[in-house]
């Protein structure tokens, strides 16, 4: 998910890098894994993987029932990409929710009362598997407007050969859904609790919002 995470990107991101200088400091050695967005969250919180979790995650109350948040690693604004040449003006989500269908990618945290609308089925999803497939459904205007973290779109649009061609074609509406706090989910074990508390401990003496800006830009 990048900016935030990626097997390629300088440290493998700014979250992994925020998360790794946390244990550093404490002592430990963060190790990650990475696997499609929906998988990596049935492995973080399946009792019987080998992983303590999975990051990064924004908070949300259903999720907070199976997953314990970690202290914040950063924050996103959230909200919506759409076509230079197709703007949507929107004051609340009643307004999005006369949209034929917004993008929405899988298993995706959103904000809480978009995504309650979303499962009562008052503002239309349309639902892909990542970001980059929901860029480009935009940009053949097959759907008006996409949820997306600005700094995710900024990366993707800079940084994907094939979004080359629409790079000048999509924004970011300026209207921001919610800023968004990310997080380390850690599972329900006795040794991922454990480390929970170490990371929070360790979270508490980096300057994270610093550290987090800094890398980003």
């Amino acid at each position: 998910w990048p900016p935030y995470s990626g097997q390629n990107l300088p440290q493998q991101g700014v979250t992994i890098a925020a998360a790794q200088t946390i244990f550093k400091d404490m002592g430990y050695e963060l190790v990650v894994d990475f696997y499609p967005w929906s998988r990596a969250v049935q492995l973080g919180l399946d009792p019987k993987s080998k992983y303590l979790g999975y990051l990064p995650e924004y908070y949300s109350e259903d999720l907070d029932k199976v997953c314990h948040f970690s202290e914040s690693v950063g924050s996103g604004p959230l909200g919506f990409a759409q076509l230079k040449s197709n703007p949507v003006k929107w004051e609340s989500l009643d307004d999005i929710a006369q949209l034929s269908r917004v993008g929405i990618v899988q298993d995706y945290v959103n904000s809480h009362e978009f995504d309650k609308r979303i499962k009562s089925g008052n503002i239309k999803g349309d639902i892909s598997t990542s970001d980059l497939i929901n860029l480009k459904k935009l940009a053949a205007q097959r759907i008006p407007l996409i949820v997306i973290d600005k700094y995710v779109l900024e990366y993707l649009l800079a940084n994907t050969p094939e979004l080359k061609e629409f790079k000048e074609l999509i924004e970011f509406n300026e209207k921001v859904l919610e800023d968004k706090y990310l997080y380390l989910c850690f599972k329900n074990t006795p040794k991922a609790q454990e480390m929970k508390t170490v990371f929070d401990k360790g979270a508490h003496r980096v300057d994270m919002k610093s550290f987090f800006k800094e890398s980003l830009h």
